[in-house]
C-alpha cells in the first residue's frame, strides 16, 4: 500500500454517521413522494423560478466547494509543487462525492428526469447551449474524478480483498491504470476551468433579470476564480477537520503556504470584481444601503478580511485563525453565488422564491449522504495522509502517477 495514504480505520456507526443517516432516511422518503407526484407539490420552483436551491445550493455552489481536487490538482501538476501530494488524494474524494451528488441534484431538479440518458447519447445538440456544456462537461468530470481516485480502492483490494477475484483484478487494473492517469489529470484539469466559468455565463443571459451588482460580462472569470478560492478554502478546512477528528498530525506546516495562494486568488477577485463595478459607473449601487447592498458588502467583507489576515505570516502558522479563514471564504463564495443565481435574480416586479421545506430537507440528505460516504471511505481506504508530508519524486503519486518534487 502507499506509504502517503492510509485507512484510518475505527467503528463505522459512529453517532455522526448515524445521525447522517437518519437525515438521509427522511430525504429519501421525500424524494420518492416528489418523484410520484412531480415537482409542482414538492418545491417553490415556478415558470419564473425555474431552479431553486438544488441547482443553486447542490450544483452551483457544491461543486465549486468540490473544487478541492482542482485546486490541488493545480498546484501538484501545473505548478509543480509537490509538497501538495500529501492532500490529493482527500481533495480528489471530497471533488467526486460533491460532483456526483450535484449530478444526483440535477436529475432530482430536472421534470422529465427519464430523458437525462439522450444528453451524453444522442448528440443531435443544441451546440449554442451554455448548460449543454456544462452538463457535459460535469458528467465527464465525475468519470474522471472517481478513475483519479481508483488507485486508493485497488490498493487496499491488493493487499486485503474480500474475494479473490477482485484481488487479481485489481492486480490486472492497476499497471494499466497508472498509464491512463496522466492524461486524465489534464482532462481533469480542463473540465472544471470550462464548466465553473460556464456557470458563470449562464447569467450573462439575464442582463435585466439579474441585479447591476452581479450582472457584467465578467461573470465567467468571477465565477473561476470563486471556484478556486474555495476548493483551496475547502482543503484547508477538511484537512483541519480531518485531523483533529481522526487525531491525525496538525498539517500547520503544509496548509501555511498554502494560504499564500489563497491570498494571491483572493485579491485578484476581488480586483477584477471592485475594478469591473468601477470601470462600468456602478459603484454607487454599492452605497444605497438597501437589500442588495447589504449582501454585496456582507459577501466582500467575508473576502476581505481572510485576505488581510493571511498576508501576516503570524496568522497563516495559527490552526485556529487559519481554519476561520477558510470557513470565511466557503461561506463568501456561498453568498456570492446565491447572491448571482438566486438572490440578485428578479425575473419580475413581484416575483419571488424561497425554498420549500421538502426542499430544504432533500438538500440536507444529500450533505447527510456525503458525510456518510466520507467516512466510509476513509476509514477503509487508504486516503488520508500517513508517515510523511513530502511528495516523493518516484512512485505513486497522489492518484497513483509519479509526482513531482517541490
Amino acid at each position: 500500500m502507499n506509504s502517503h495514504f492510509r485507512p484510518v480505520g475505527g467503528p463505522i456507526l459512529t453517532g455522526t454517521f448515524l445521525v447522517s443517516a437518519a437525515i438521509f432516511i427522511v430525504s429519501v422518503a421525500i424524494l420518492i413522494w416528489r418523484f410520484i407526484v412531480g415537482l409542482g407539490p414538492t418545491t417553490a420552483m415556478n415558470d419564473l423560478y425555474p431552479w431553486g436551491i438544488w441547482i443553486t445550493y447542490d450544483v452551483v455552489v457544491g461543486t465549486a466547494l468540490a473544487c478541492g481536487g482542482y485546486a490541488v490538482a493545480l498546484l501538484c501538476y501545473v505548478l509543480n509543487k509537490g509538497k501538495y501530494h500529501h492532500l490529493i488524494r482527500p481533495a480528489i474524494l471530497t471533488s467526486a462525492l460533491g460532483y456526483s451528488l450535484a449530478g444526483v441534484s440535477v436529475i432530482i431538479d430536472l421534470g422529465r428526469y427519464w430523458n437525462v440518458w439522450k444528453v451524453p447519447l444522442l448528440w443531435n445538440w443544441n451546440r449554442n447551449s451554455i448548460l449543454l456544456e456544462v452538463a457535459i462537461c460535469i458528467m465527464t468530470y465525475v468519470v474522471v474524478l472517481w478513475i483519479e481516485l481508483a488507485p486508493a480502492f485497488l490498493e487496499k483490494w491488493e493487499e486485503d480483498a474480500p474475494w479473490q477475484w477482485l484481488r487479481n483484478l485489481s492486480l490486472k487494473i492497476h499497471p494499466w491504470l497508472n498509464r491512463i492517469l496522466i492524461p486524465l489529470l489534464a482532462l481533469g484539469i480542463l473540465l472544471p476551468t470550462m464548466h465553473q466559468s460556464s456557470l458563470g455565463s449562464m447569467m450573462l443571459i439575464a442582463v435585466h433579470k439579474l441585479h447591476k451588482l452581479w450582472h457584467t460580462p465578467m461573470l465567467p472569470l468571477l465565477f473561476l476564480l470563486s471556484c478556486i478560492v474555495m476548493g483551496y478554502a475547502a482543503v484547508v478546512f477538511e484537512t483541519a477537520l480531518a485531523d483533529k477528528v481522526f487525531k491525525l498530525p496538525r498539517e500547520t506546516k503544509l496548509l501555511a503556504p498554502l494560504s499564500v495562494v489563497m491570498v494571491v486568488v483572493l485579491f485578484a477577485f476581488l480586483a477584477v470584481r471592485v475594478g469591473d463595478l468601477a470601470l462600468r459607473g456602478r459603484l454607487g449601487l454599492i452605497f444605497r444601503f438597501d437589500f442588495y447592498s447589504f449582501m454585496f458588502l456582507l459577501e466582500m467583507a467575508l473576502f476581505v478580511i481572510p485576505a488581510v489576515l493571511l498576508i501576516f505570516r503570524r496568522f497563516r502558522y495559527n490552526p485556529g485563525v487559519e481554519f476561520l479563514c477558510a470557513m470565511m471564504m466557503m461561506t463568501a463564495g456561498l453568498l456570492y453565488r446565491f447572491d448571482a443565481f438566486l438572490v440578485g435574480f428578479k425575473p419580475a416586479p413581484n416575483a419571488a422564491y424561497f425554498p420549500s421545506i421538502p426542499e430544504m430537507f432533500v438538500t440536507l440528505g444529500l450533505v447527510a449522504f456525503e458525510v456518510m460516504a466520507y467516512l466510509f471511505i476513509v476509514k477503509i481506504f487508504p486516503i488520508l495522509g500517513g508517515v510523511t508530508h513530502a511528495a516523493p519524486r518516484t512512485g505513486h503519486g497522489g492518484v497513483g502517477v509519479p509526482a513531482s518534487g517541490g
